[in-house]
């Protein structure tokens, strides 16, 4: 018999994974019933820890158990690989679900709700071409009752390229795919201009070439992941809209030393610039192949145990996290006695940390847990 493998880079959260079953029980057409509320149970041989979790409270008798494992990318790693087959899965083969999950709307951040995360989208497709990719949000903040009008040409580029859309709802327009290239950059120079003094993401045609305005700059590098993630997504929908002519990115404000060379670290866009075939302009860019696995099983890093002691104590006791900052996971709200979350702050002074005083970051606790017995915080 099968087992469903979630693998996940995250601290797995019981609604994401809840909501991750429903949606691959629909895919499968498979039958169950919950039975009481979830619960992740880390799983031990002889008294040490596998690195694997176990999910309890879902029954059907077409799945032998549902298992977590923690893994880590080499780059751009979605939240969440999904799995159904009787064998642990290797990084060779390919999954049936890749989900990007996120807690952000319109009400929090325009850029990192509709464009940052899409990189990893186009990205995956390098390894798994043609998986199914799901956007969750995980909203812990009222969802916008109007999408803002970036977040609307980022949800057609997303349904364009084939990415759906599960835990927020969308108007028709959001769920509209362009039908052609003049509809996508007709839409996109359409839209409202950014402040004086940024570069606005502009997209010219001509006969040979198409040219796309964005700053990739962003703290000495080619850095700036919002525009990453944009620049990316319209690049990779005009191909699947069929233009087969260069893209140019225009505006970028990098230098030649900006980029990759040699031995160094493979950079996301780089790899996805050279498979779409997209230039900088007035620049070479470096050959960037895709090699090694996508994935691997982690096993060190701080984060495996801060992540093992929190689902460990809300499996085990009557204790639960207040606040999560799990070393490469996604930052939680901060919840308060009253049950409402706020976002806590990145810096303790934004405008020195901007002007390059790293000192002035807010520092703050990977883990947050409220011990309900003797009424205490513990972190």
């Amino acid at each position: 018999m099968k087992t469903l493998w979630i693998l996940t880079e995250e601290r797995p959260k019981k609604d994401v994974i809840q909501t991750i079953f429903q949606r691959f029980a629909q895919e499968e057409k498979i039958g169950f019933i919950f039975s009481g509320s979830l619960q992740i149970v880390p799983l031990l041989e002889q008294g040490v820890f596998t690195f694997a979790y176990q999910v309890l409270g879902i029954n059907t008798p077409q799945i032998d158990k549902i298992i977590i494992k923690t893994v880590s990318g080499q780059s751009s790693f979605v939240d969440y690989l999904v799995y159904f087959q009787e064998h642990e899965p290797q990084p060779h083969e390919q999954p049936i679900f890749a989900i990007e999950e996120t807690k952000t709307d319109d009400s929090e951040s325009r850029n990192t709700g509709a464009y940052q995360r899409c990189t990893k989208f186009v990205y995956i497709d390098l390894f798994y071409p043609n998986v199914k990719k799901i956007m969750l949000y995980s909203l812990q903040v009222e969802q916008k009752e109007q999408p803002s009008p970036t977040n609307l040409f980022g949800s057609r580029l997303l349904a364009t390229y084939g990415v759906e859309v599960l835990g927020k709802s969308q108007n028709d327009e959001q769920l509209q795919t362009f039908q052609s290239i003049d509809e996508l950059i007709t839409h996109k120079n359409a839209m409202r201009l950014p402040p004086k003094g940024n570069v606005p993401i502009l997209i010219t045609k001509t006969d040979d070439e198409i040219q796309i305005s964005g700053r990739l700059f962003k703290s000495g590098s080619l850095l700036h992941d919002p525009n990453i993630g944009a620049l990316s997504m319209i690049a990779v929908v005009l191909r699947k809209l069929g233009w087969r002519k260069n893209i140019t990115i225009t505006q970028h404000g990098l230098s030649q030393n900006h980029l990759p060379t040699g031995n160094r670290k493979p950079n996301k866009f780089i790899q996805i610039a050279n498979q779409l075939n997209i230039q900088l302009d007035q620049l070479t860019l470096p050959e960037s192949q895709v090699s090694g696995d996508y994935w691997h099983v982690e096993r060190n890093g701080e984060k495996l145990g801060t992540i093992f002691i929190h689902l460990a104590v809300e499996a085990f006791t009557q204790g639960y996290a207040i606040f999560e900052n799990h070393a490469g996971c996604e930052k939680s709200y901060f919840c308060n006695s009253d049950g409402s979350v706020v976002p806590l702050a990145k810096y303790s002074d934004r405008e020195s940390y901007k002007a390059g005083d790293k000192t002035a970051i807010a520092y703050i606790p990977d883990l947050i847990l409220l011990d309900v017995e003797r009424e205490s915080a513990e972190y």
